[in-house]
């Protein structure tokens, strides 16, 4: 990616309702150009989608929690089977696969506490696990979906990028 891919992939993290005058012009191309990046950038899945981003409380979806996992098995089977499972749950926002002294971290979203503990049952009914502890978010203070785009890599005088 060069420095006006990271131009583009920085607005369409913002604002991808943004149209592709308004992105060309930001960027300083033409429409068509702009295009070829932006349709090069898809198929090489640096954007993935473009998605709507929504305000969880408004929705009825206010409670946040983080469930950290630990398992006693490590099979591959496991955790292809676990890994289907969890995924197919609706109310996972992200599952992640850790490193370190807890296994798998989720955050999931729920209306209410009774939600929760329904979602916590499914959870523990699902596979043995050796352990679940959930941590309940108070506040959100920073939530966002887009990333820092580090610039290019400089050219040191050899010629070699660092």
């Amino acid at each position: 990616m060069d420095a006006i891919d990271r131009k583009i992939v920085a607005l369409l993290q913002e604002d991808a309702s943004l149209s592709l005058a308004q992105i060309a012009h930001r960027v300083g191309l033409s429409q068509s150009p702009c295009w070829k990046r932006i349709q090069r950038l898809e198929k090489s899945g640096v954007i993935l989608r473009r998605v709507a981003l929504l305000n969880p409380e408004s929705i009825g979806m206010g409670l946040t929690v983080f469930v950290s996992i630990e398992t006693g098995d490590h099979s591959s089977a496991w955790i292809a089977k676990f890994a289907q499972l969890v995924t197919a749950m609706p109310e996972v926002m992200e599952f992640h696969r850790m490193a370190g002294d807890i296994d798998y971290m989720l955050r999931v979203a729920v209306p209410d506490m009774q939600a929760y503990d329904a979602f916590y049952k499914k959870l523990i009914d699902t596979m043995p696990l050796k352990n679940v502890t959930s941590r309940f978010s108070m506040e959100r203070i920073k939530s966002t979906t887009a990333f820092p785009m580090q610039p290019e890599a400089r050219q040191a005088k050899d010629g070699k990028r660092r």
